[in-house]
């Protein structure tokens, strides 16, 4: 058996799949387009690892270990429920198992992207990180000491429905002013319609333009991101507080914007200003896969 890992990030419309050496370097990199519904997901998953293992010349029983990220409720390899994939009480390790002859590990696609960045900071760096994800929800993961925290349920980290504005919209989950309709992509696509397919990013360009309702809108969803880092700095203490997620592409002005209004609380806030704050966010790099190489390390717990 090799020492190479395989990490596959299952998503709503994409698959990314990646090997990960024993060294820790990315080898190999492919995407699928995701099928909809058990039967596809898993013919998506299969055919990953497959081609996988004709690009690394390996075999699938030859790999170290094999790790799947799937979006939604996952308890020891079933899926409960993701909505965005059409899987409600599937077997997903269990029947991968079956069809690649060997075992899979399965967890969830936020669980998985905190490893991953928690893999490209180094441990020298950090020792606990909460992975913030932002992208049409909000949610975050855990990594203490070096190891995910899923929380006794397999629900820590779900800070998205936390309410901080009980005047706020109605949430999905029931709650009114939740942190998931406040600071998401769905939320900058109800505060700023357009037709455009990227919301976020043209908020942020009109916002460029002086254009003053957009530079509202956008300064109040940053706020609230901001909102996400306090909850989880003082929650659990963290390292770091990665930025990631599909608004991760709107890169360092994202960052630097959420570090300002950070700063600005901390210049109110001797405590806040006593643990540097503003110094523990941090942002996914565009090009890294986080949640297959997560998946790729999820796979040899």
């Amino acid at each position: 058996m090799s020492a190479v890992r395989v990490g596959i990030d299952i998503g709503g419309t994409k698959t990314d799949a990646v090997t990960v050496g024993d060294d820790g370097t990315i080898g190999r990199q492919l995407r699928l387009p995701t099928g909809f519904g058990p039967d596809a997901v898993l013919e998506t998953a299969v055919t990953a690892v497959t081609e996988l293992a004709d690009l690394t010349g390996d075999t699938v029983l030859g790999f170290g270990s094999i790790g799947v990220g799937v979006p939604g409720a996952v308890d020891n390899g079933r899926v409960r429920h993701s909505v965005n994939l059409g899987l409600e009480g599937l077997d997903l390790g269990a029947r991968l198992g079956e069809r690649l002859g060997r075992s899979v590990r399965v967890d969830n696609d936020v669980n998985a992207a905190a490893l991953g960045a928690f893999h490209l900071l180094g441990e020298q760096r950090t020792r606990s990180l909460a992975y913030l994800n932002l992208g049409t929800g909000l949610a975050a993961g855990l990594v203490l000491d070096g190891h995910l925290w899923r929380g006794s349920l397999g629900n820590a980290g779900e800070i998205g429905h936390i309410p901080i504005d009980p005047t706020g919209p109605e949430c999905p989950c029931g709650q009114r002013g939740c942190l998931e309709v406040l600071a998401s992509g769905s939320a900058i696509a109800r505060m700023w319609p357009t037709d455009d397919p990227k919301p976020a990013r043209a908020l942020f360009a009109v916002a460029a333009s002086g254009n003053p309702d957009a530079i509202a809108v956008r300064d109040r969803f940053i706020g609230h991101v901001g909102e996400a880092v306090r909850l989880l700095v003082l929650t659990v203490d963290v390292d770091s507080v990665v930025i990631g997620g599909g608004l991760a592409s709107l890169g360092d002005e994202l960052v630097q914007r959420v570090r300002e209004v950070l700063r600005g609380w901390e210049r109110q806030s001797r405590f806040l200003a006593s643990i540097a704050l503003s110094e523990r966010v941090a942002i996914v790099p565009a090009d890294f896969p986080a949640a297959a190489v997560g998946a790729a390390l999820v796979g040899e717990l």
